[in-house]
């Protein structure tokens, strides 16, 4: 064998191992750096012989009633528990006495009970969804299954100005009450219009774990049931509902975490009057309270760590305990016109009506305020996002090099958290002690706020990192919002190829190896042939996470060359209503575009 095809050989036989250190050190580098820096700020080294560190940013904000309301008094002197029983006696026989109510938990207790009231409103409207998606048969159900995840990549900014446009004082929903002589109403501030925004996001990811686990019910147990006597009712609630109950609980608690750490859409529609430890943290990070925005942000990491540790436990578990699927057919929608009178049709076209508000309401109130002028329709906010391109100042912000940069990070994006994200999945996927607790700290970016590793990035590689010898590590201006963006999507390449490379028959790769293919060799042509839907799944997800991300890039495209689509819309939100209707429109039209290309890619390899 010559010299290069023993470099080429050596370099096939590390390739795997290559690519995951690789996949570490970016992770380590741009994620776990950055945010570790960020959450030093919460402990401070005490001079002294030896030196101490201290945790008073920490110890302050568990004893400030603002944040923990009546924990505090436990934080401050948590070893008093006969006093503490005492205090809670006591409440309790006020309640009985109807003399009071729940305590006050402070920002930690609005943040967890606005999550818990959102995820209550997602299962109620996902839910049902699931329910018609996988009981019944009608055209287009299999295209309404795909579009499911269509509002979980929307742009969060793009989401708010809809409900803006929708429920605002001068939205679409006000016009049609006064066209029906009806007083007018302000939704925008309340808590209803966050919760009902949050079921936007949330309630198809609850309809879609759930269709998942419906279509794997195995038919035959109910059969079986029925056949003993069980009613229909008793079969269901026996059979079917033990069965879907692990993917409703895993959607309620993956809803639970994105709401508790939710940012741009109660910034947007709540504002610092609903703010949640989210919001608090950015608004302190601004007037450059740092020890305190990490105190909270550390407490806030530590609540979704341990959340989503749960949850990949509970994942694992009901993995190693999956069945060969054998589903129950579906029964047509609509067998005849008298059918649609039966009272579950009737239900099912109720439940089309709310879902059809609710989805596509803040969608089309954009795209109609976009073109909707006081005196009728008009093209004058796209025609000043042209004349803004036009004749806008260098330090203006102007459409095209916001779609222009948006299509390139998250290109950049998506060359970087592909391969991340495959081989973290190929690592989690493997059998060794620890493997659960390894998941968790790769899945670790879902559990911290973009905000945090915004920061995080701004203080550390963006500023420099000294090491030594005259030598900084500097990652600035576009490779830093790329780095970003990476760390922020890879997370949904794994969870997208990690289930059906956990599936894959060992003896396969096994059999590859004892013919002599080498560990990158056997990955390429055996094992991610056969998982290729979800890679290009997981592609459209990078892709698509990439155009919408806000939280780290409105910190970091401060300048005037690297801001993108969602900064640009957020910008323009600052002026008027029009053109950021206008800007979100297309900013609508690239994102479903990309999504769609690359879903209809994945559905290739998916049909084989």
């Amino acid at each position: 064998m010559s010299r290069t095809g023993r470099v080429a050989a050596a370099l096939e036989r590390h390739a795997v191992g290559a690519v995951a250190a690789a996949a570490a050190v970016t992770i380590a580098l741009v994620f776990y750096l950055p945010v570790g820096i960020v959450l030093s700020e919460a402990a401070t080294v005490v001079p002294g012989v030896p030196p101490r560190v201290s945790v008073a940013p920490l110890a302050d904000v568990l004893t400030d009633e603002f944040y923990v309301g009546a924990l505090a008094g436990v934080a401050a002197d948590p070893l008093a528990v006969p006093r503490h029983a005492g205090n809670v006696a006591a409440w309790a026989g006020a309640v009985a006495a109807g003399d009071a109510g729940l305590p006050d938990f402070g920002l930690f207790g609005f943040t967890a009970y606005q999550a818990l009231v959102s995820t209550a409103a997602s299962l109620a409207l996902g839910l049902p969804g699931a329910y018609v998606l996988a009981r019944f048969e009608f055209p287009g159900r299999r295209t309404l299954r795909s579009l499911t995840i269509l509002p979980f990549i929307l742009p969060s900014v793009m989401v708010a100005i809809g409900f803006v446009a929708t429920f605002g004082r001068r939205g679409v929903l006000n016009d049609a009450l006064a066209a029906l002589g009806l007083p007018p109403v302000d939704l925008i501030g309340s808590l209803a219009v966050v919760v009902v925004a949050h079921a936007f996001y949330n309630a198809p990811l609850v309809t879609r774990v759930t269709v998942a686990a419906w279509e794997g019910v195995d038919a035959r147990a109910v059969e079986t049931a029925r056949s003993l006597g069980a009613g229909r009712r008793r079969a269901f609630l026996d059979v079917v509902v033990p069965q879907l109950l692990p993917a409703v609980l895993t959607g309620a608690l993956l809803t639970f975490v994105f709401t508790f750490m939710t940012f741009p859409i109660v910034l947007a529609l709540g504002g610092l009057e609903l703010a949640t430890v989210e919001v608090w943290v950015y608004a302190l990070l601004r007037n450059l309270r740092y020890e305190e925005a990490a105190a909270l942000a550390v407490l806030e990491t530590a609540v979704s760590l341990a959340l989503t540790y749960a949850y990949l436990r509970y994942e694992a578990a009901q993995a190693a305990g999956s069945r060969g699927a054998n589903p129950p057919e579906r029964v047509p929608l609509v067998p005849s016109a008298r059918a649609l009178l039966s009272p579950s049709r009737l239900a099912v076209m109720a439940y089309a009506a709310v879902a059809a508000f609710v989805f596509l309401g803040p969608i089309l109130s954009m795209v109609w305020t976009s073109v909707a002028g006081p005196d009728g329709p008009t093209l004058a906010y796209y025609e000043f996002l042209v004349q803004r391109q036009v004749e806008g100042t260098a330090v203006q912000t102007k459409p095209w090099p916001a779609v222009r940069n948006s299509l390139t990070f998250a290109l950049g994006a998506l060359v970087v958290a592909l391969p991340m994200g495959v081989a973290v999945a190929l690592l989690t996927t493997r059998e060794f002690r620890g493997r659960t607790v390894l998941g968790a700290i790769a899945m670790g970016p879902i559990a911290v706020s973009g905000i945090v590793t915004g920061v995080g990035l701004l203080l550390g590689p963006v500023f420099g990192i000294p090491l030594g010898g005259g030598y900084r590590l500097q990652v600035t201006g576009a490779m830093a919002i790329v780095a970003a963006h990476a760390v922020a999507a890879y997370p949904f390449v794994t969870r997208s190829v990690a289930p059906p490379l956990a599936r894959l028959d060992p003896a396969m790769v096994e059999s590859a190896r004892a013919l002599g293919a080498s560990r990158a060799r056997a990955l390429l042509d055996v094992e991610l042939p056969l998982v290729a839907a979800g890679v290009v799944a997981g592609a459209a997800f990078a892709f698509a996470i990439s155009v919408g991300e806000f939280d780290s890039t409105v910190i970091l495209a401060e300048g005037a060359d690297s801001y993108t689509m969602p900064v640009a819309v957020e910008r323009y939100r600052g002026r008027r209503l029009g053109p950021a209707t206008a800007m979100g429109t297309v900013l609508l039209v690239v994102t479903s575009v990309s999504f769609v290309v690359i879903d209809r890619l994945g559905g290739r390899f998916e049909d084989g």
